[in-house]
């Protein structure tokens, strides 16, 4: 099947989404499909006001159009709502053609953060956004309730994975020559430093030992400057990472507006128990939703006493709970989610799905 994947996230950006995306096209590719990327490094492109490292398409229309002739899909996924997400839509109605969205990031919780926008203004764009798609895919059942409840139809399930060869289990912290000899306990953040992270919530809890952050964004040199005690990172290559992970004796997720957090399945892949708000995204995660108590580290409502208490959860026990996650799984549900873009060859993209 030939999928066109548009998305306004793609390397060099360094995020969630990103590593979900590339993982699945890797996946897409094993199982015999033909996956053509549009992205902004194809387009002129300038940065988004107030997230350093992230460019955002130009005037996109007219190239994105010449592609999408070209290409002639039999599948079209928007992955995000930016300029080049707004675009691949305008050229679906255009056209007549179906297609697939998906809601990786609480966007107007970002724009409400930032810029103090309305949280009922962001969700009314994205509804309009979303509601031409045959099928919006959301990460968490959590994530999809809170959807519904605000308006949003066509919502489909989807998980996300973790590649547990390049995350390996350590059966316990082990230090890494990038951060040298560390006082514990080692408490871990990784991901953007910015507005909708809530990381301050982890910088001001007394926890003994060391913190570590790793990650960039236009909240960095501030937080550098308020807490210099923190050993700051900044963005590390996915071997260094994986290192980082392994020397971590708790991995702190301190957002109570993410989606999912693969960044806790990659920590879990390595052994390393995570201490999370009992929010939508650690949730589904940690496997709260399946049984009365995460099976990859601890969930409560004071971050103190989740990364206290997360000392205690064996690393095999993170390690467990990272494997329910595999690309293979999530990969097929994706194909499964996909809608034929013509009304008049859906017996040719059923025989291929």
């Amino acid at each position: 099947m030939k999928i066109a994947l548009v998305t306004d996230a793609w390397h060099p950006q360094v995020n969630g989404v990103v590593t979900t995306l590339t993982e699945l096209v890797q996946q897409l590719e094993r199982l015999g499909h033909d996956v053509h990327v549009i992205h902004p490094g194809q387009f002129q492109t300038r940065p988004c006001p107030g997230y350093q490292g992230i460019d955002l398409a130009v005037r996109p229309a007219g190239p994105l159009g010449r592609a999408m002739d070209a290409l002639q899909p039999d599948a079209i996924h928007l992955a995000t709502e930016g300029p080049l997400g707004w675009a691949a839509r305008r050229y679906c109605l255009r056209h007549k053609l179906a297609f697939t969205t998906a809601f990786h990031t609480r966007f107007p919780e970002i724009l409400n953060a930032a810029l103090r926008i309305p949280l009922a203004w962001g969700y009314a764009l994205f509804r309009h956004f979303h509601r031409p798609s045959s099928g919006i895919m959301v990460p968490t059942q959590g994530v999809l309730k809170m959807l519904e409840h605000r308006g949003f139809g066509n919502l489909r399930q989807w998980t996300h994975g973790v590649d547990t060869q390049a995350f390996p289990f350590h059966g316990e912290a082990t230090p890494s020559p990038l951060v040298g000899a560390l006082a514990h306990p080692v408490s871990l953040y990784v991901g953007r430093i910015s507005y909708e992270k809530n990381i301050e919530s982890f910088l001001q809890i007394k926890m003994p030992g060391t913190k570590i952050v790793c990650g960039v964004g236009p909240l960095e040199q501030r937080l550098k400057e308020r807490y210099p005690e923190v050993r700051w990172m900044g963005v590390l290559d996915r071997q260094a990472l994986a290192a980082l992970y392994a020397a971590a004796d708790v991995f702190v997720f301190p957002s109570r507006s993410e989606t999912f957090g693969l960044v806790m399945l990659e920590a879990m892949s390595c052994g390393t128990p995570v201490a999370a708000f009992p929010v939508d995204g650690p949730l589904e995660v940690l496997g709260a939703l399946e049984s009365h108590g995460a099976r990859g580290g601890v969930l409560h409502a004071d971050l103190l006493s989740a990364c206290q208490a997360a000392l205690a959860v064996p690393r095999h026990e993170a390690r467990r709970r990272a494997l329910d996650f595999t690309w293979t799984r999530a990969t097929k549900l994706f194909v499964q989610h996909l809608v034929p873009a013509r009304s008049d060859s859906p017996k040719r993209l059923v025989s291929v799905i």
